[in-house]
C-alpha cells in the first residue's frame, strides 16, 4: 500500500488586534461601541485595584491565600462576549471574569476568608463556584453542555483554566465528549506560562497549546491573551459557532502571571525579574488604555473618575464582607447542597451536630 498524507481540515490560527501601543488593526478591529469599550476598561482596572487590595488584605491576615490575576485582566473580554443564559464556569483565577458576571466582591473575600458560603451563586447567575482541583471543572462544563443542548436550548457554556490543566487527564476527557456529542462549549485555556513553578515548556512539547484541539477535530484559535479585543473577537465567534450548532471550540489566551500563583508563592524562586519586566510591557490595561486614548474615548479625566469610583466601590464592598463575616453563619449549612437528599451517614453527622450546637447555648 502507498503511503499518501492525510488530509487534516483544521489548522491552528493567532489572532492580535491591539499591539503593544495600543495601535489597532482596523481590519480585525470588533468596533465595539463607546460604552463597551469603556465597560471593558472599567472591568479590567477594577480587577487589578480589587486584586492588589486582597493582597494586601492577605498579608494583613484579614483572608486566607488566594491566586492573583494581575496581568490576566483581559479575560473579561472572553466574559463580555457571552450573554446571561450562558453558562461560565470558572477555574481559581477568573475572579475578573466572575465579578463582571455579577458575583458580588464581598462573596469573593468571604470565601478566601473561609466562609463557604462565599462560594454562593446566586438565582440565574449561570456560573458554577470556584474550582481548585486543577482540570476538573471542564467536565462540568461540558455535562452542562451537553443538558442544554439535550434540551434544545441556544446556550454556551464556557469553561477557563490554566496551562498546567491541559496536562491532566480531565483535560482530554473533556475535549474528546464535546467533540464527539457536538457540544457547546468553549474551552479557555489561559496560558500564563507557568504551572506554580513549572514553566509551560516543561510540561508540554507542543508547539502550542491549541494544537491540542486538532486531535478531536475541534475548531482552535490562539489569541494574544493580553489584547482584550481580540480575546472578545475569538470567544464570540467561539459562542456564535456553539449557539448554532458547530460544536466546541478550545481558545489558547496567551497571558502571563505578573503575581505570584497563590499568595503562598514565591515566584522570585523560579523565574527572572527580566522575564517579568518584558511582560510588564505588555501590560493588557496599559494597552487597551492607549488604544482608547487614541479613540478619543477616554482621556485623563475620566481616567482619574474612574479610578476615584472603584476604589468607593471596593471599599463599599470590603465593609459588606466586614458585615456579613460578624453575622453567625449557621455551620448546619454545610449539609446543605451536596446531595438533593442526605445520605444515612450524613443525616447521623447532621443530628449529632446539632445536638451539640444546642447543648452549648
Amino acid at each position: 500500500m502507498p503511503i499518501r498524507e492525510i488530509d487534516l481540515p483544521n489548522r491552528v490560527k493567532y489572532l492580535s488586534i491591539l499591539d503593544q501601543e495600543g495601535q489597532v488593526d482596523e481590519a480585525l478591529d470588533p468596533r465595539l461601541s463607546e460604552e463597551l469599550l469603556l465597560r471593558l476598561y472599567r472591568g479590567m482596572v477594577l480587577a487589578r485595584r480589587f486584586d492588589e487590595r486582597m493582597l494586601i488584605m492577605q498579608r494583613q491576615g484579614k483572608i486566607g491565600t488566594f491566586a492573583p490575576i494581575k496581568g490576566q485582566e483581559a479575560q473579561v473580554g472572553a466574559a463580555a462576549a457571552l450573554e446571561e443564559n450562558d453558562w461560565i464556569v470558572p477555574s481559581f483565577r477568573e475572579a475578573p471574569v466572575e465579578i463582571w458576571r455579577g458575583k458580588p466582591m464581598e462573596s469573593i473575600l468571604l470565601y478566601y476568608s473561609g466562609y463557604s458560603e462565599g462560594g454562593e451563586i446566586r438565582e440565574g447567575l449561570n456560573m458554577l463556584p470556584v474550582s481548585v482541583p486543577v482540570g476538573s471543572q471542564m467536565s462540568h462544563a461540558v455535562g452542562i453542555g451537553f443538558g442544554m443542548k439535550y434540551r434544545g436550548q441556544k446556550s454556551v457554556a464556557a469553561t477557563f483554566f490554566g496551562d498546567g490543566a491541559t496536562s491532566q487527564g480531565d483535560f482530554h476527557e473533556a475535549l474528546n465528549f464535546a467533540s464527539v456529542y457536538q457540544v457547546p462549549v468553549v474551552f479557555i485555556c489561559q496560558n500564563n506560562h507557568w504551572a506554580i513553578s513549572l514553566p509551560r515548556g516543561r510540561q508540554t512539547n507542543s508547539a502550542t497549546l491549541a494544537q491540542k484541539a486538532l486531535a478531536y477535530d475541534m475548531a482552535a484559535v490562539q489569541v494574544d491573551g493580553n489584547d482584550v479585543l481580540a480575546v472578545y473577537s475569538a470567544v464570540k465567534e467561539a459562542v456564535d459557532r456553539g449557539r448554532g450548532g458547530g460544536g466546541p471550540t478550545l481558545i489558547e489566551m496567551v497571558t502571563y502571571r505578573l503575581s505570584m500563583h497563590t499568595t503562598a508563592d514565591d515566584p522570585k524562586k523560579y523565574r527572572s525579574e527580566q522575564e517579568v519586566a518584558e511582560w510588564e510591557s505588555r501590560d493588557p490595561i496599559t494597552r487597551f488604555e492607549k488604544y482608547l486614548t487614541n479613540r478619543g474615548v477616554l482621556d485623563e479625566q475620566q481616567v482619574r473618575s474612574i479610578t476615584q469610583e472603584i476604589k468607593a466601590q471596593i471599599s463599599q464592598a470590603e465593609q459588606r464582607w466586614q458585615e456579613a463575616a460578624q453575622k453567625r453563619i449557621d455551620p448546619l449549612g454545610m449539609f446543605e447542597h451536596a446531595y438533593a437528599e442526605l445520605t444515612p451517614a450524613l443525616r447521623d453527622q447532621r443530628e449529632m451536630l446539632k445536638k451539640e450546637l444546642e447543648d452549648k447555648k
